[in-house]
């Protein structure tokens, strides 16, 4: 131990005797650190923003289907259970937040256009707590129950349809006899939602009032339940197969989107990647430096081995210098991601580019996410890799004859 603090001390002056390329150097390091952290902040904010607004319209951590439904989402393929069952069997089983609702393909019509759509039929006091509208922010109002006669629809598909609060629509769907099943509607609110594409793609009418209009009695498509965290379901999940029966499907939201399922599992190999990438840039710059560290140094190396010192010793040393170098380097840069993130994480407005990235489905707000293991991962590869480049140069110090290296010019 106390010949490590010797070789750390001798490390941190040869480190300074240069010190205009140990600080070119250092400003490699810190702005590499600051990139790599700043870019998966970003990357990881939108990636998590994607699959919040995801599940927030899915909705739902856990899923119960009809084992058809999720490949074909007709009214035919609906669950085994009544509503009245379903309230039987989970209402008091301790779940947060569920809720049992119709969904189906419809096709929405004003007098002058038609749109298809995915027509919602919900209770709302159920849904209030995740659904991805903000009832008070609706234009109008909102659904006031399960028997609401009225329609919310999306403000783009009022645009599209050019119709308004107020007017009357016909909503057109498939009853289990694959007869017709429509009724009119008057809308009686406009929903806001992050992408135009959401506002376009639903319209909600109450859930007693989609089940008389589809003919179903008290059954429904789907049951929704949302935990805690999106990224730990399996608590949700174990929970709710333990209520229901092999006539179900029951599934994790990633199971339902794949897409977003994919892109969440995608992320941690992306930040090692890109961490690697951007070191290999700043390998160059590393070894370089500690090659004309030692370059610089060949008789004082020599004179430290004609005195004693084990080669053991002189590969201590230089590795030393590299992992003080990386670690100040790191520091600052991680600093400087800290600073300059802090203040975005109320959210980056890039409503410029809305259309493209609504394309990759993230909304026009951009919310980078700071997180601690990323960080860590970030700087534990540097300094693996660090070291890894250090030893080449290192490993040539310590293999220096005496004669030969005091006597180099």
């Amino acid at each position: 131990m106390h010949m490590f603090f010797v070789l750390s001390r001798l490390a941190w002056r040869y480190l300074w005797r240069n010190h205009r390329r140990t600080i070119v150097m250092l400003s490699a390091i810190a702005v590499g650190t600051w990139a790599m952290i700043f870019m998966t902040a970003l990357t990881r904010g939108m990636v998590d923003q994607m699959i919040a607004d995801g599940i927030s319209v899915i909705p739902g951590h856990v899923q119960i289907h009809n084992p058809d439904y999720l490949d074909d989402p007709s009214v035919n393929n609906r669950i085994a259970y009544t509503d009245t069952e379903l309230t039987a069997r989970f209402g008091n089983a301790g779940f947060s937040s569920w809720a049992s609702r119709v969904r189906v393909p419809a096709v929405v019509t004003s007098e002058r256009e038609s749109r298809g759509v995915t027509l919602l039929g919900i209770d709302p006091e159920a849904e209030r707590s995740f659904s991805f509208v903000d009832y008070a922010a609706v234009d109008g109002r909102f659904l006031e129950g399960p028997d609401d006669k009225g329609v919310v629809i999306g403000a783009k598909l009022a645009d599209t349809l050019e119709t308004r609060v107020g007017k009357r629509i016909v909503i057109m769907s498939q009853d289990p006899d694959n007869e017709i099943a429509d009724r009119g509607f008057r809308v009686v609110g406009l929903f806001h939602a992050e992408m135009e594409a959401t506002e376009e793609s639903y319209a909600f009418i109450g859930k007693h009032t989609a089940q008389d209009m589809l003919r179903i009695g008290d059954t429904v498509s789907e049951v929704v339940f949302v935990g805690d965290d999106y990224r730990d379901v399996e608590p949700v999940f174990d929970k709710v197969a333990a209520q229901v029966d092999d006539s179900v499907l029951v599934s994790r939201w990633t199971e339902v989107d794949t897409y977003l399922g994919t892109m969440m599992g995608m992320m941690d190999g992306f930040m090692l990647i890109w961490v690697i990438v951007i070191f290999l840039a700043l390998s160059f710059g590393l070894v370089n430096t500690l090659v004309m560290a030692v370059f610089e140094r060949i008789r004082e190396i020599g004179l430290m081995l004609a005195l004693g010192m084990k080669p053991a010793m002189i590969l201590g040393q230089i590795i030393i210098e590299s992992m003080m170098l990386l670690a100040v380097g790191l520091l600052i840069g991680d600093l400087l991601a800290w600073a300059t993130i802090k203040p975005l994480e109320g959210g980056i407005d890039i409503s410029v580019v809305a259309k493209g990235m609504e394309m990759f489905g993230a909304s026009s707000m951009l919310y980078p996410n700071l997180d601690i293991g990323d960080v860590i991962l970030a700087n534990v590869v540097v300094l693996v890799l660090g070291f890894l480049a250090s030893l080449s140069p290192a490993w040539r110090a310590s293999r220096y004859e005496p004669v030969e290296a005091i006597t180099k010019v």
